[in-house]
């Protein structure tokens, strides 16, 4: 009878020792996100949609006028063996009228997904930004700024087609010898037509730490399961660059082929862009650009935007930003200075600025 007891004893033992050890091996969080941004754009024309022509300046309290205002939740489970188990919920939301903004227009618009992740690279399956779209982010001098950067000649073609990607799964690889890697294939959602908003999208980069190099491509059919937000179009996207770190100097310059049918019907562009970043003090940032934006159907469509933006961190959450900006229309080409009341411009030569305040959390 002792002999029983004592064995359950040390059973019971041993199983608690393995639950335990179970749940200290099984470490995960969960952590809350975001960024809210607001500001003041001034342009000196406005583009009248209806009419195509000028509709005079603006001055207006603007949503998103640096980076896009968004918020989330993303979270980790170490399964051991280096792999983990992970997911991220994000949505992007309005400063100026609490609603949804800078997403396809669902509440969870910018990602959705959940994957694992590993020595041996990260899998995600979901709602993700292409690695077509990371490289053109990776070789912006102005980070996609929502002002005046690379963000706007791509929303003219496309909006959010190549941006925010449903029922995708994805695979980066881990950085070998400098060399990293990703790859994505989008299901269009649409029950038996396996063709119908299918996309295709890859990255490949090379880094020294001072020295990078990036190529990506995305490949769409049109269709696919519609958003509130336009991201479902055909198109072809190429975009190759470098970038150069001397010190607190970057220089970055990158040729981005933007080719398909959109909002505006077909459209064959060219993009070339460049331009420095340079962290004057450890509170002060100094960046701008220039992108020149080519109508290969029909050459006389071109323009030429040029943009400069400060940064000052009043702490590491809290940011003041001013940024000025000038672009030229010649043509049909309506390339705009703002995301936000101003993605479209007019025909000539537009002159605007915006400021505002950027906070993360």
């Amino acid at each position: 009878m002792y002999k029983q007891r004592g064995l359950r004893l040390k059973l019971i033992a041993a199983a608690t020792c393995l639950l335990a050890g179970g749940a200290a091996h099984a470490q995960s969080s969960v952590t809350l996100y975001g960024l809210v941004d607001g500001g003041l754009l001034y342009t000196s024309k406005t583009l009248n949609t209806t009419t195509g022509q000028n509709a005079g300046h603006q001055f207006s309290m603007i949503d998103s006028g640096n980076s896009p205002s968004q918020f989330g939740v993303m979270g980790t489970e170490d399964l051991g063996g280096g792999l983990k188990a992970e997911f991220k919920l994000e949505s992007g939301i309005s400063m100026s009228n609490g609603g949804l903004n800078d997403s396809n227009g669902n509440l969870f618009g910018r990602q959705a997904y959940v994957g694992l992740d590993s020595n041996y690279g990260d899998v995600k399956v979901g709602l993700q930004f292409s690695p077509f779209f990371l490289s053109v982010y990776e070789l912006d001098p102005r980070d996609l700024s929502q002002f005046g950067s690379g963000l706007l000649p791509y929303l003219d073609s496309v909006i959010a087609t190549g941006i925010f990607n449903t029922n995708s799964i994805s695979y980066t690889s881990p950085k070998v010898y400098g060399f990293q890697g990703s790859v994505m294939l989008g299901l269009g959602g649409v029950a038996g037509d396996f063709q119908a908003g299918r996309n295709y999208s890859a990255n490949l980069s090379y880094s020294t730490g001072t020295f990078l190099i990036n190529a990506g491509f995305y490949d769409s059919n049109a269709g696919g399961a519609a958003t509130p937000v336009p991201s479902t179009y055909a198109f072809e996207g190429r975009v190759i660059g470098m970038s150069y770190k001397f010190g607190k100097l970057t220089a970055k310059a990158s040729f981005t082929s933007y080719k398909g049918t959109g909002l505006a019907g077909s459209f064959n562009d060219n993009v070339y862009s460049g331009g420095l970043d340079w962290l004057v003090t450890p509170r002060v940032d100094l960046n701008g650009g220039v992108w020149y934006t080519s109508d290969r159907s029909d050459t006389t469509n071109h323009s030429v935007m040029g943009a400069i933006g400060t940064d000052y961190y009043l702490s590491r959450a809290t940011t003041l930003y001013a940024q000025f900006g000038v672009v030229n229309n010649h043509g049909t080409m309506d390339t705009g200075l703002s995301v936000d009341s101003a993605l479209n411009g007019a025909a000539g030569t537009t002159v605007g600025a915006d400021i505002g305040i950027r906070h993360i959390f």
